[in-house]
């Protein structure tokens, strides 16, 4: 929802994720390709002969118009992008890096003038479900089917990771391309536990073990971002999925009238959370911190735990030290789940849009075509130091992070043990309602059976909206 930056939480909140280590980029050359198109007018571009080469028309010359969330991933790897796809199609890129994207935007959209391509993510986004029922967003169903720019002979849809469409998929329609692949769960420091003589845990009684020692060293056992508990219902919601197992996960993205209320996995879930509130094992003052505190916080050693996604690592570059030794951990289980230790979640955040109302959709769509080509997915990899949804879409020479090092292991060591909510994109209202009861529920506001209620009762609501009969997980 990165899933990182700065802002409220990151990924829809920050919504994202994965971050990786630095190489040096790869030659321009290896971008530049063939291009077809027409010339540009003065009120912008034309549309372009259809070729295999240019399967959307893109007009040679002309302009593009780009916004991208500036948070964790920074900025530069657009800007590389873009000056390699001036440089192919002759374009004149136009770029805004901003944390602003609704207050930049909103006014655009409204106006009938939005820009060609949007990196719609962080703390202000415009929500995608809000925008794909306006009629805001391109089908983008084209983009699947086109071929890609390194093997045309292979479509854009089978190269990338699964459930990449179904992420952006809104009432039947495929309309945002979630491009960073996303890791959540628990974090920690390599160096403060081998200094402490602890172990990374596996079950929720060996997280509230660790949490007990931290709290009796002096330290807080979980930070969190007590401002934007999007954070907390990574947790909550992983232990409802990995005790419940799928059906439990799904029913919840399926606004089942028992999604939350009569799932004995879902209290579980939320009690365990409770639990670490009641027993006094919170970073004193978390609760009111914003998530760069909180990390900040976590970074200097005064918590042994935090929630995060995989971009955690990028955006607390400045602040970690050199040798924290970052690592990451799935969510431990509670006692008889149906998933085992080593599940995840994880797939696609971070969604690029191109609005129906764009000058140069032609171009757009090219843009992100261009995207998932392995030069600009390593591009990615090495200037926002994380992974995409192109499979094997980066060179193996990029070096990891210590951090996105761990979490790429531990997605290997899950396997098919992996899975992912799509309720916060189908139903941001519902998201929302279900984030605030976890805010106080943290605070000691209300218990977990109120919460359960509240959860539920933000399910049953979003049922009623005629929508939700298109967005249906099997």
């Amino acid at each position: 929802m990165g899933s990182t930056g700065e802002g409220l939480g990151r990924r829809d909140l920050i919504k994202r994720s994965a971050a990786l280590g630095l190489v040096s980029a790869p030659a321009m050359g290896l971008l530049s390709a063939c291009a077809s198109g027409g010339d540009a007018s003065a009120s912008g571009p034309v549309k372009g002969p259809v070729t295999k080469e240019n399967p959307f028309g893109v007009a040679k010359g002309g302009k593009l118009d780009v916004v991208i969330f500036k948070g964790g991933f920074g900025d530069d790897y657009a800007k590389t992008w873009e000056a390699a796809f001036d440089k192919k199609w002759g374009t004149t890129s136009s770029h805004l890096g901003t944390q602003e994207i609704a207050a930049k935007l909103q006014p655009r959209f409204n106006g009938g003038n939005p820009p060609d391509v949007v990196d719609d993510a962080g703390a202000q986004q415009i929500k995608i479900d809000v925008l794909a029922k306006g009629g805001q967003l391109t089908d983008l169903t084209q983009l699947l089917d086109a071929p890609t720019l390194d093997d045309p002979d292979r479509r854009i849809r089978d190269v990338l990771i699964p459930g990449t469409v179904e992420q952006g998929t809104q009432g039947g329609k495929f309309v945002a391309l979630n491009y960073v692949y996303t890791v959540y769960g628990f974090w920690y420091s390599g160096k403060l536990f081998k200094e402490k003589g602890w172990t990374a845990p596996k079950t929720w009684d060996q997280f509230l073990d660790v949490c007990t020692k931290a709290r009796d060293a002096g330290l807080g056992g979980l930070a969190h971002q007590g401002k934007f508990p999007y954070y907390i219902n990574v947790v909550i919601m992983d232990l409802i999925a990995k005790k419940g197992g799928l059906e439990a996960m799904k029913a919840i993205d399926n606004l089942e009238p028992n999604a939350f209320e009569g799932n004995p996995a879902a209290l579980a879930a939320v009690e365990a959370v409770y639990e670490v509130v009641e027993k006094g094992l919170l970073m004193a003052g978390t609760n009111g911190l914003t998530h760069t505190e909180s990390q900040t916080a976590w970074n200097q050693y005064r918590a042994a735990f935090i929630p995060s996604g995989s971009w955690l690592e990028n955006e607390q570059l400045k602040q970690t030290p050199a040798d924290f030794d970052m690592k990451f951990l799935p969510v431990p289980v509670l006692a008889d789940s149906k998933l085992p230790a080593e599940a995840i979640r994880a797939g696609a955040g971070e969604p690029f849009i191109v609005p129906e109302k764009a000058a140069n959709k032609a171009g757009g769509l090219e843009f992100l075509r261009s995207m998932l080509s392995r030069e600009w997915s390593t591009l990615f990899a090495q200037q926002a130091n994380s992974l995409t949804v192109v499979k094997d879409g980066v060179d193996p020479a990029v070096k990891l992070r210590p951090g996105t090092q761990s979490a790429v292991e531990a997605v290997k060591a899950a396997g098919p043990n992996t899975f992912n909510y799509l309720y916060p994109d189908w139903y941001s209202e519902m998201d929302t309602e279900i984030q605030n009861a976890s805010n106080e529920l943290m605070a000691k506001r209300i218990q977990p059976k109120e919460w359960i209620k509240r959860a539920q009762a933000a399910v049953d609501k979003a049922a009623k909206d005629p929508n939700a009969k298109n967005n249906r997980r099997s």
